[in-house]
């Protein structure tokens, strides 16, 4: 049996920082984006994300070019917030359940669409606890796909049934579904 996590909403929250860099380039752009509007982005790749973001402005036609620019802006606006991440940002019970489960022998990992997963890992002091970290970096196809919690498995050498996933966000629940693992649903 191992455990696979989703980064956020699940270990950290950082959904405060992806909010306030979308919000940001939103401006920007010249039109405002809710917090209503982000609940869509939850669980959705970088780019997906941008095009609900360009959606919800009213803008289309933008070339691939330009929209990898601005995806590149708002991570680096991300970046700057989560760089000052401490490891009080760690949400409530996480540390003693990643101690339980180290000190019992059950392998871990993070299952993430995050880029950062590794610096948000490393900044808010709960790297150690993981024998696999599998990220945006190291995947091509975005939850609802099972791809991230697939290679997950593998990288701990565990069968996809014999796995559990925490997840927060629907993709990643129906991700994990389709993956053929069990889901526990973190909710706030």
């Amino acid at each position: 049996m191992c455990c696979i996590f989703d980064l956020d909403g699940v270990l950290v929250d950082t959904a405060k920082y992806h909010y306030s860099a979308w919000k940001r380039l939103a401006k920007e752009l010249g039109f405002e984006f809710s917090e209503q509007h982000n609940e869509r982005l939850k669980g959705v790749s970088r780019m997906a994300s941008l095009d609900i973001l360009l959606e919800v402005g009213g803008i289309t036609g933008l070339p691939e070019e330009e929209k990898q620019t601005l995806a590149a802006k708002k991570n680096a606006w991300y970046v700057e917030y989560i760089s000052r991440m401490t490891p009080a940002e760690i949400l409530p019970g996480v540390v003693d359940f990643l101690q339980h489960l180290k000190a019992g022998g059950v392998k871990t990992a993070v299952g993430s669409a995050s880029r950062n997963a590794p610096l948000i890992l490393e900044r808010v002091g709960i790297a150690h606890f993981f024998d696999a970290v599998i990220d945006g970096n190291s995947i091509t196809k975005a939850k609802p796909d099972p791809e991230v919690f697939l290679r997950a498995a593998q990288a701990l050498g565990v069968p996809p049934d014999c796995c559990i996933v925490f997840e927060d966000a629907d993709a990643g629940v129906e991700a994990a579904r389709r993956a053929g693992m069990k889901c526990i649903r973190v909710n706030h």
